[in-house]
C-alpha cells in the first residue's frame, strides 16, 4: 500500500508537551492527595496516571506506525494505535472501578480532609488540563488513539472541577462526605466514554465497516461507474484511524470490451476516493458470463 502518515504520528509534538505537563502534575497531585488525605484528589491522581500511561502509549504508537511495512506485516504497524486505544480503555475501566470501591469504603467512615491545600492543587490541575485540551482538540476527531488521549484529559478537567467543588464544600461546611461523593462522580464519568472508546477500537480490530461509511452508498457509487453491471464481495474496513481500505469485485456490463477492465477499475477507485475518502482500494474486475463464453479455449 502507499505510504500514509497516521493522525497520531502527525501530532507527536502536541502529545509530548501534554505528556510532560500531565506527568509533572500527576506527581504533584499524588503528594497533595496524601498530604490532604483527599480521596477525590487521589482519585483524580489515579485517573491522571492513566493519562500518563495513555499518552505514553499514544507516543509509542506514533513511533511504531512510522515503521515501514514488511513481508510479514504488509500493512506495517498502523494497528498499534488501535491496540493502544484498547489498552487505554481497559486501564480506564479498572481505575474507574477502583475509585468507586474506594469511595464506597470512605462513605462508611469519611476521614477529615485538608480542604484548602486540596483546592490549590486542583486549581493547578485545571490549568494543566485546559492546556492539554487546547492542544489535542483538533486531532481528537480524526484518530481513535488521539480521541482516547483527549477523553482522558477531558475527564481530568472535570475531575479537577469536581475536586475544587468538593474542597469548597468541605472548607465552608465541614461536610466530608463531599470528598467520596465527588470521587464517585469522577469514576462514573469515566465509564460511558471509556465504553465508547473500547467499542470503536474493537470494531476496527474486527474489521467492521467504519461508522462514517454507508456500505450501500459505496455500492451505489460503484454501480454508477460507467461499464459496471454489478458489484459483489464488497468490504470496507479501517486500517487505523484516518486510513480506510476497500476491496470488491466488479462485473463488466454487457458489451464492454475486456480490455477496458483496467480503465473501469481506475474509475471505480477514483470514485470511492473522491466520495468516501478511501485511499486504498483493491478492485477485481470480472467479465459477464456472455463475454466469458465468447473467449477462445
Amino acid at each position: 500500500m502507499s505510504e500514509q502518515v497516521s493522525v497520531t504520528a502527525k501530532n507527536r509534538r502536541a502529545l509530548w508537551i501534554v505528556f510532560g505537563l500531565t506527568f509533572t502534575y500527576f506527581l504533584v497531585e499524588v503528594v497533595g492527595g496524601l498530604v490532604t488525605n483527599s480521596l477525590a484528589l487521589l482519585a483524580d491522581a489515579a485517573h491522571m496516571l492513566t493519562d500518563v500511561g495513555g499518552l505514553g502509549l499514544a507516543l509509542f504508537a506514533a513511533w511504531m506506525s512510522q515503521k515501514p511495512a514488511t513481508p510479514q506485516r504488509t500493512y506495517g504497524y498502523y494497528r498499534v494505535e488501535i491496540l493502544a486505544a484498547l489498552a487505554n480503555a481497559v486501564v480506564l475501566f479498572l481505575m474507574a472501578f477502583f475509585i468507586l470501591y474506594e469511595a464506597y469504603r470512605r462513605f462508611r467512615e469519611p476521614p477529615e480532609v485538608a480542604s484548602l491545600p486540596m483546592l490549590a492543587v486542583a486549581a493547578v490541575g485545571l490549568v494543566v488540563n485546559l492546556v492539554g485540551i487546547w492542544m489535542l482538540r483538533r486531532s481528537a476527531g480524526e484518530s481513535l488513539n488521539m480521541k482516547g488521549a483527549y477523553l482522558e484529559v477531558v475527564g481530568d478537567l472535570l475531575g479537577s472541577v469536581g475536586v475544587m467543588v468538593a474542597g469548597a464544600v468541605m472548607l465552608t461546611t465541614g461536610w466530608y462526605y463531599a470528598d467520596p461523593l465527588f470521587g464517585v462522580g469522577i469514576g462514573l464519568f469515566i465509564l460511558p466514554r471509556t465504553w465508547g472508546l473500547m467499542r470503536q477500537a474493537v470494531d476496527v480490530l474486527l474489521e467492521a465497516t467504519p461508522a462514517h461509511i454507508n456500505l450501500a452508498e459505496v455500492e451505489k457509487a460503484l454501480l454508477g461507474v460507467e461499464g459496471v453491471a454489478a458489484v459483489h464481495d464488497l468490504h470496507v474496513w479501517t486500517i487505523t484511524s484516518g486510513i480506510d481500505a476497500m476491496s470488491g469485485h466488479l462485473v463488466l456490463a454487457a458489451g464492454v470490451a475486456p480490455e477496458a477492465a483496467e480503465l473501469v477499475a481506475e474509475r471505480a477507485a477514483a470514485a470511492v476516493k473522491e466520495q468516501f475518502k478511501i485511499g486504498h482500494s483493491t478492485i477485481q474486475v470480472e467479465r459477464t458470463s456472455r463475454q466469458a463464453s465468447e473467449l477462445p479455449l
